[in-house]
């Protein structure tokens, strides 16, 4: 079968480059595209290049990224999935980059394999990843994904390069091809006399793949089953993680995250910036979620450990997922560690000493803004009814639960002020009626 492993050539001179517009296009997009979806990415190289000549320029030009250590993590995982996508409506077993896409996979898995036997992190384990799914034939499920999305995002333990195995039926069969028993898709815009193609119609080996052997001179044993399937599932799970961002999970893919919620945050692979939008779209799974960050300690990534994500959480809009999510919080009594004292305490204490106040303040700050901006015209929705109607809900649970004290000035001054200014409203009225009744 033909591969593309042996049709790598050296990377084309800048003269060469600037010479061919099409390559230069290409070459721009390549450069452009890090903050796009992946998909969005391969779309745009597809209306770029004509079918007839994408081959021989994936051949050109992207290969010889992909094979580069010196190009940068976020463009070779573009490149990566360009190569799939190309034949993507098809089984990655006839794709003409399988070789080259595997031989890269094994080349960069021993390299991250190395680094962790020296005690470090390979700065390539996101890369063996995606080419790890992709060679699977999972290569839809980080299409929604940017490149720099996916290069900066810290993977799991157990998705380590060293824990990545394929089947067998993944595996290159050969080193030889028959040119003639090759689908019209793959060979679609190269000629057999291509310069690219030997002569011969034998590609020259790679070399033998070996078993990596271990510390102790034995062999890694295969991967059992159960481990595989362990492994599926947390590379699904991080993919569902991800997807929660933009989109509402079903009940079926929740159910799948949650178990996996501690495996995936440690190291976590969102960040404080990914929680809002989570929150907003899936605050059901944020509740889990939040406690597994709050419970992660300061680490060089994140020095200043959970007061990162109490940050976020304090900054969180008055809508109906954040106090959703907050009061969950308030009343859940899971130990954790106290960064500032080093003591144990509960995620509800230190919500509740933390955030509470900040948040109430944040969402009257925020709805006097809203407010504002309807008298200027500015906004004609609701959101400033809808978010002080909330609001005073909200905090109306807190006194029934016993969170906040209304006689306490600390609790309740701001709040009594809010609700003073609009109590033209009836939720605010009431609200303030009972605040009054307890403080004078």
């Amino acid at each position: 079968m033909q591969t593309a492993t042996a049709f790598l050539a050296p990377p084309p001179l800048p003269t060469e480059a600037h010479g061919d517009p099409l390559r230069s296009s290409v070459g721009q997009l390549l450069k452009k595209a890090y903050a796009l979806p992946c998909s969005t990415a391969a779309q745009a190289f597809a209306q770029l290049v004509q079918p007839s000549a994408r081959f021989q320029l994936a051949l050109d030009a992207l290969l010889p990224l992909l094979d580069s250590p010196r190009t940068e993590l976020s463009q070779r995982i573009l490149v990566s999935y360009i190569l799939y996508s190309l034949y993507a409506p098809h089984p990655i077993a006839i794709n003409p980059f399988k070789s080259a896409l595997y031989d890269t996979f094994m080349k960069e898995k021993n390299a991250a394999a190395q680094a962790t036997s020296n005690g470090a992190v390979g700065e390539n384990e996101q890369l063996v990843w995606v080419l790890w799914k992709v060679l699977k034939g999972d290569g839809n499920d980080i299409g929604p994904y940017s490149p720099s999305t996916l290069a900066r995002s810290p993977l799991p333990p157990k998705l380590r390069a060293t824990n990545l195995t394929l089947d067998e039926g993944i595996l290159p069969e050969s080193n030889s091809f028959d040119a003639d028993a090759l689908p019209s898709i793959i060979v679609e815009g190269v000629t057999h006399n291509s310069p690219h193609i030997p002569s011969n119609g034998v590609r020259t080996p790679i070399g033998p793949r070996v078993r990596t052997p271990v510390s102790n001179g034995s062999f890694q044993s295969p991967v059992t089953p159960e481990e595989d399937l362990r492994t599926q599932m947390l590379s699904q799970g991080m993919t569902l993680l991800l997807a929660a961002r933009t989109r509402v999970l079903t009940l079926s893919e929740q159910r799948l995250v949650v178990p996996l919620v501690h495996q995936l945050t440690f190291p976590p692979i969102v960040t404080s910036i990914d929680l809002p939008p989570l929150i907003a779209h899936n605050p059901t799974l944020a509740h889990p979620l939040s406690v597994a960050l709050l419970s992660q300690p300061p680490t060089k990534a994140n020095p200043h450990g959970p007061i990162t994500y109490l940050d976020v959480l304090a900054r969180l809009p008055p809508s109906l997922p954040s106090f959703d999510l907050l009061g969950r919080l308030l009343r859940d009594t899971t130990t954790i560690m106290d960064v500032i004292t080093g003591g144990r305490t509960t995620v509800a204490d230190i919500v509740r000493a933390d955030v509470l106040g900040r948040f109430i303040h944040e969402s009257i700050q925020w709805l006097d803004k809203a407010e504002s901006e309807g008298r200027e015209g500015l906004i004609s929705d609701d959101r400033f009814e809808k978010g002080l109607q909330n609001l005073c809900r909200f905090y109306n649970s807190l006194i029934k639960l016993g969170v906040v004290d209304p006689s306490s000035d600390a609790d309740s001054t701001e709040m009594a002020h809010f609700t003073l200014r609009n109590s033209r409203f009836e939720e605010a009225n009431a609200l303030y009626r009972a605040l009054a009744l307890v403080r004078f």
